[in-house]
């Protein structure tokens, strides 16, 4: 059985349930295809062991967790050894940055995950663990082509799906309740500058459309990580019929999947960056409303050219598109609920997000 090593950031992500479930799902999509995976993540302040070792017991994955000089979850030699016996490395945002361990493995994919700060972080010289890679993948299915202002910074960037076990995200049943989402209100990174322009936070967009429960009448949740000096923000959302919850109910990732499940649909905005770059991101969190049968209605990235929208996955550009697509879903709701399940199944699948990255890789099962 041919091995692969995947890393990503578990023991650090361990408050984040989509987060874990994004890692998780390549770890566990490879090992659907027939490969046998180990998991390796490096421990950063803040981050849980324990955590770590859940997780990854709970899906029968082996892993190690490398903490300083020290390794858990298996001997340093066993690592190793897994290391020189593994056809293949997908790092996982350039998790992974030891050159010492990295060199070991023969086949190394680096995988961006936040199209448009990776490559503006590079073009202003900043180390985002891309050296020592032989492929590079992108979330950002425009990256690399004049659809998108992305910067290149002299990468030849392969547009990637995110990999969904449909298993693990059955068709939900019943009828429509409320659009949800999860968010962090500022995100992990702050607004990057580029070009003479600066792009904004997630918190940007979502002012821009939070009046759109008013504008169709609809029922709107977000499990909102929103701190307490923006209270102003809280505020204003809650006047505008959003219902805030709260987001430690989708802090494990069976919490995040209940939550998903008991959806009507998913309404989101997304990060400044993806959207005035036309950067082609698709987010993660979105593959699994659709693969548990509940459409999506999402900010327009530039996604069109790689995965059909206006049924079952429908985008907007402004506010007024924003609430008309809100009804759309929910006045044939039936319908769109079984196109986004055939969206996942043709788009999102491990064997057909992953087939690109094997193929250029010459690796298989």
């Amino acid at each position: 059985m041919t091995k692969v090593i995947v890393s990503g950031a578990v023991a650090n992500k361990h408050r984040h349930g989509g987060s874990l479930w994004v890692r998780l799902s390549w770890a566990e999509g490879l090992r659907q295809l027939g490969f046998d995976v180990v998991f390796v993540d490096e421990l950063q302040p803040g981050g849980s062991a324990d955590a770590f070792a859940s997780v990854l017991h709970d899906l029968g994955i082996a892993g190690a967790l490398i903490d300083g000089a020290a390794v858990t979850g298996m001997a340093e030699g066993e690592l190793h050894d897994h290391l020189d016996d593994a056809a293949l490395l997908v790092n996982l945002s350039g998790h992974l940055r030891r050159p010492e361990l990295l060199r070991r493995v023969r086949r190394r994919v680096f995988v961006d995950l936040d199209p448009g700060y990776t490559q503006i972080w590079r073009a202003q010289g900043h180390d985002v663990g891309l050296e020592h890679h032989h492929l590079y993948f992108t979330v950002g299915q425009n990256v690399g082509t004049r659809r998108s202002s992305i910067p290149a910074v002299g990468i030849r960037w392969r547009p990637i799906l995110q990999p969904v076990v449909l298993e693990r995200w059955p068709l939900a049943d019943g009828p429509f309740t409320s659009f949800t989402t999860v968010a962090s209100w500022r995100g992990a990174f702050g607004p990057v500058a580029f070009g003479g322009r600066s792009y904004g936070v997630k918190a940007h967009e979502f002012r821009r459309f939070a009046g759109t429960p008013d504008a169709c009448g609809l029922p709107f949740a977000v499990a909102l990580d929103l701190d307490p000096a923006d209270h102003r923000d809280r505020e204003a959302l809650q006047r505008a019929n959003w219902r805030l919850v709260d987001p430690q109910l989708v802090a494990t990732p069976d919490g995040f999947a209940q939550f998903v499940r008991s959806s009507g649909a998913e309404f989101s905005v997304a990060q400044g960056v993806y959207v005035d770059t036309a950067s082609g991101w698709f987010s993660d969190r979105t593959v699994r409303y659709l693969a548990s049968g509940r459409p999506a209605v999402v900010q327009d990235t530039g996604i069109r050219d790689a995965v059909p929208v206006g049924e079952g996955l429908l985008t907007f550009r402004t506010p007024a598109e924003a609430a008309a697509r809100a009804i759309e879903v929910v006045d044939d709701y039936d319908r769109h609920r079984h196109a986004a399940r055939r969206i996942a199944e043709e788009f999102f699948a491990a064997d057909r997000a992953l087939a690109p990255l094997l193929e250029a890789a010459g690796v298989a099962p």
